[in-house]
């Protein structure tokens, strides 16, 4: 074999191996100075499985990070887990926390536009399982978590769901928690005298009422007070004025917009003993709302029961 057939040692040939080996010492530094477990497989965030209400599994590829809420009381719990900074639209009922009020609005219950919640680009959509809104954006690829509370422990389950959506597992228990220590408290403060005493907690503008197997019944029977419609009804059964003046309630509580006046002059109610003593709650608005929703400010409601109820006396006969 002549010299001729031997490799040209010549620069050409080393220069581009040299390059070579440059690129690859540069790139094993890089990845030498990243922590352990942040290449690119590593950062991807383990899947999130979850079941909603309807019995679905609704599987995220990792925490939520855009989020629209269809319903005021899951709106309040995303926040009260400290998440509310990834809501990107509510329904137009949401007020609470203030900072929410500035969001896109898409609609309520029955009429959410979900064109504009296509629009906002949310990687994980909350609503309740009636809602219309699920079948259409399943349809269009968005992942959708139907969750609703009618009792306590459904707070306490939903509370859970959505701090696991959120990537944080475990806050949703250890936030009921605080609730359950804020009822007992706030059992502590009830007057002696309303121990056992009957209410009737009027809802939807005195078509209904609050009866014990609903999530207000259970929240006034963890204050030690009783109702004056049975669960057996329904959580929220429609009345007659005949019942509630059969029933004959130690104390009215009500919406600010119903007078006391004016349920005086429903039948038969002016001879009851609460409309005649003035034991009515007449709860603002806004205090109202709160009460009605199944939501991370269960402590708050019941201190407004209890502050209305000091603030009409002793409760003795």
């Amino acid at each position: 074999m002549t010299s001729a057939a031997l490799p040209n040692p010549a620069p050409n040939w080393r220069q581009p191996l040299s390059a070579t080996a440059r690129r690859v010492a540069k790139a094993a530094a890089f990845v030498a100075f990243l922590a352990p477990g942040l290449g690119p497989a590593a950062q991807a965030a383990p899947g999130i499985r979850l079941e909603d209400d309807r019995g679905t599994t609704v599987e995220l590829q990792g925490p939520a990070r855009r989020i629209v809420s269809l319903m005021p009381s899951l709106t309040e719990t995303v926040c009260a887990l400290d998440a509310c900074d990834r809501l990107v639209g509510i329904d137009r009922h949401a007020n609470w926390p203030a900072s929410v009020k500035g969001l896109p609005q898409v609609g309520g219950i029955d009429d959410a536009n979900i064109e504009r919640i296509v629009a906002l680009k949310p990687d994980l959509v909350l609503l309740r399982p009636r809602s219309r809104a699920a079948e259409p954006l399943e349809r269009l690829g968005l992942k959708v978590l139907a969750l609703d509370a009618k009792t306590h422990a459904d707070m306490r389950r939903v509370m859970e769901t959505v701090a696991r959506a959120t990537g944080r597992p475990g806050a949703g228990e250890a936030f009921w928690r605080k609730l359950d220590a804020g009822l007992d408290a706030a059992r502590a403060r009830v007057p002696a005298g309303w121990q056992g005493r009957r209410v009737y907690f009027e809802v939807h503008g005195g078509m209904a009422a609050a009866s014990e197997s609903s999530f207000i019944g259970e929240t006034l029977a963890r204050l030690g007070l009783g109702n004056a419609v049975p669960g057996t009804l329904g959580p929220f059964p429609k009345m007659s004025p005949e019942f509630v003046v059969r029933a004959n309630p130690d104390v009215l509580m009500v919406s600010a917009l119903g007078e006391i006046s004016a349920m005086a002059g429903r039948p038969g109610w002016s001879a009851m003993s609460a409309i005649q003593r003035g034991r009515v709650c007449s709860f603002a608005s806004a205090r109202f709302d709160l009460m009605m929703r199944p939501g991370p400010r269960l402590d708050e409601a019941a201190d407004a029961i209890v502050a209305c109820l000091a603030s009409l006396g002793d409760g003795k006969p």
